[in-house]
């Protein structure tokens, strides 16, 4: 496996008394590094998704108060990221005393469907590095 490396030396010399000090700083960026990083932010990213389409799902099987600010919040983010799966199934409500709760599919099909998003997309990034090892150099 052939990684690109920038490689940057930097030599520092002080006089400290009569005694000469050298201190040297090398850094190294390779296509690894450019790989991981951008990894953890595709994951990062799914992250933070996953979490307001769990919160979503929550509130809505425990029917919370959409006048309340956070859930508001929560419901308009999440809005957008679950509207391309709203017509897949129809939502289930359940009528409480005080609360009406609603299951909808159409949130749970975003998760799943986001993770195999993501997943794909960190394959991809990480394609070019399985096809050099398979080659064999």
């Amino acid at each position: 496996m052939v990684e690109s490396q920038e490689k940057v030396h930097e030599t520092e010399v002080a006089d400290e008394g009569n005694k000469q000090v050298v201190r040297e700083r090398t850094s190294t960026s390779s296509t690894a590094e450019t790989r991981l990083t951008l990894t953890n932010g595709i994951y990062f990213v799914l992250g933070v998704i996953e979490v307001l389409l769990l919160f979503r799902l929550l509130l809505k099987l425990l029917g919370a108060n959409p006048a309340s600010g956070f859930v508001n919040f929560v419901y308009n983010i999440s809005g957008i990221l679950s509207a391309p799966f709203r017509a897949i199934f129809s939502s289930a409500t359940n009528n409480g005393d005080v609360t009406k709760g609603i299951f909808e599919p159409a949130t749970l099909v975003a998760m799943i469907v986001y993770c195999v998003v993501a997943w794909g997309i960190v394959n991809l990034v990480h394609l070019n590095t399985r096809d050099d090892g398979l080659r064999g150099s």
